[in-house]
């Protein structure tokens, strides 16, 4: 009898650790929202960068432990993305860049690398600190020839172009390890 206990109780307490795990994952996750939704200090924030933005998609997730909203954007027939903190911070812009305006070095670095793949969309990522914007690189988003699609990062001068899944875990590698 005094066993049956014990698992029990071991057993509840894997039931509660296996939930735990997945309510702190889940709280990572990205989460869409509606753009009625989104903190006023944000989208003040968007609309004085933008005036007259349209918004056509909203994301809410955990970075670093900051509440970050990814905004994808509408601005005089251009697409924008934006990564806003919960207090109005803007953290990044992308712009979409016309086939025409994006550097020969970075198309040229694309072009070497995937010969056979269409540039379907080409976004110029900009750091920003206070109102100051930085170029930072580029992100080509691709069409194989089989149809399947892949964004590479693309340095600002053509001499990186990496695929997107890797620049990811390259950059976790070099987050420290977090205390759990």
């Amino acid at each position: 009898m005094r066993q049956r206990t014990a698992w029990s109780g071991v057993s509840a307490l894997v039931v509660a650790i296996i939930m735990l795990v997945g309510i702190s994952r889940a709280a990572d996750e990205p989460k869409k929202l509606a753009p009625a939704d989104v903190p006023p200090k944000v989208m003040d924030a968007v609309k004085t960068r933008l005036p007259g933005v349209q918004v056509t998609s909203v994301e809410k997730e955990t970075e670093n432990g900051n509440v970050v909203y990814d905004l994808e954007l509408k601005h005089e027939g251009r697409k924008y993305e934006m990564d806003v903190k919960d207090d109005g911070t803007i953290m990044e812009i992308e712009k979409e860049v016309k086939a025409n305006d994006v550097p020969v070095a970075v198309s040229k670095a694309v072009g070497e690398k995937y010969p056979k793949a269409k540039v379907k969309e080409v976004m110029e990522v900009n750091l920003v600190k206070g109102k100051q914007e930085t170029p930072d690189h580029y992100e080509v988003t691709l069409t194989s020839a089989d149809g399947k699609e892949s964004e590479v990062v693309v340095s600002l001068d053509g001499k990186s172009v990496k695929e997107e899944a890797a620049e990811e875990k390259a950059k976790e590698a070099e987050k420290p390890a977090e205390k759990k």
